[in-house]
């Protein structure tokens, strides 16, 4: 049951309308009265309703939106702003406003997210990710508010309405792309394994190997968020072995980008020395040199669905569970080269 004003006034021995007024911040109530009724609060979990005056129609008319970690990280991305401008198109068709987390890791991001339910601030959310064992979604999961995600839940996905893409088959037809080049040593730098889209990724990497009859080598994989801040030296490693790659699969464009900025330092050509692959397909990939072979996910059209999906789920709640796959396509440009 969730807690109201009046379980905190009790608790803190004050009147509801005081309750109020700390609330309101108001200058009458004094510091000290202010900081036991704050206390009162946050040890019982409650959360004020910024949102009182829809009382009456029981809406906000808001949609809230999920970012794995801090917004200041999120936009250094253009996955974000490409998906929320997905999502932006159908909230001003349906008159919803958006209200982003800012947290700056995940147990701030949880805390914006509980407080965001039970303050009533939004009518639903969207979770622009799918983590393994991830607090957040486990909370929406446990919850009555409406909620879609981008990305395969990790465990029961039939019981979650979802916006993916294929990211088994994307990465291998990346994988087979590359294969009939003539490459054999293909290097993949995934993302945190603990992100559904990454082990996926991971999966059709090794599947169109094993298609192939080439073995997989751990060698020539790498986890991009466990070497985030060593990145040059892992491509150091990568390129300094008895047998370096002749080609990478990125997990995302930002990674290429990288990547090929560390072969530059050790005068390796794209594509000429090595051939690179990458995931999203940013508008800047076609204007690189050479321009980036790259898988365009529709990013826009995974924040237009998954924002749509949730609208129907807040206008109908008992709608059934959907889940939709968005179409990808490989993006073939001039980073990768037939080998001799």
């Amino acid at each position: 049951m969730a807690v109201t004003i009046k379980d905190v006034a009790k608790k803190a021995n004050v009147s509801p309308s005081t309750v109020s007024r700390v609330i309101a911040n108001n200058s009458r109530i004094t510091e000290e009265t202010k900081q036991r009724v704050r206390d009162v609060m946050e040890e019982l979990g409650y959360y004020p309703n910024f949102q009182a005056r829809n009382l009456v129609s029981n809406k906000t008319n808001t949609i809230g939106v999920v970012m794995a970690n801090s917004a200041t990280l999120s936009f250094q991305n253009p996955f974000f702003p490409e998906v929320l401008r997905g999502i932006s198109s159908v909230a001003h068709d349906n008159q919803y406003g958006l209200y982003l987390t800012t947290g700056a890791n995940e147990e701030e991001v949880y805390n914006e997210v509980v407080s965001m339910v039970q303050g009533r601030r939004v009518d639903g959310i969207i979770l622009l990710y799918s983590r393994q064992n991830d607090a957040t979604m486990n909370y929406l999961a446990n919850s009555s508010i409406p909620f879609t995600i981008v990305g395969r839940p990790f465990e029961n996905p039939d019981q979650f309405t979802y916006v993916d893409n294929n990211n088994v088959d994307n990465a291998k037809e990346a994988v087979h792309y590359l294969i009939e080049l003539g490459h054999e040593r293909i290097a993949f730098v995934g993302g945190g394994l603990d992100y559904i889209v990454s082990q996926d990724r991971l999966k059709g990497y090794q599947q169109a190997l094993a298609d192939a009859g080439i073995p997989f080598n751990e060698q020539y994989f790498i986890n991009e968020e466990e070497t985030a801040s060593l990145s040059r030296d892992a491509t150091l490693n990568l390129m300094n072995m008895d047998q370096p790659p002749t080609a990478i699969v990125t997990h995302d464009d930002l990674v290429a980008y990288e990547v090929i900025r560390y072969l530059e330092e050790l005068a390796i050509s794209v594509p000429y020395d090595l051939s690179i692959v990458s995931f999203n397909n940013h508008k800047i990939s076609e204007h690189l040199r050479p321009p980036l072979t790259s898988v365009d996910i529709s990013i826009y059209d995974l924040g237009y669905e998954a924002n749509r999906l949730l609208i129907n789920k807040i206008n109908d709640p008992d709608t059934e569970e959907q889940h939709v796959i968005v179409p990808s396509t490989l993006i073939k440009r001039g980073s990768c080269r037939q080998l001799p």
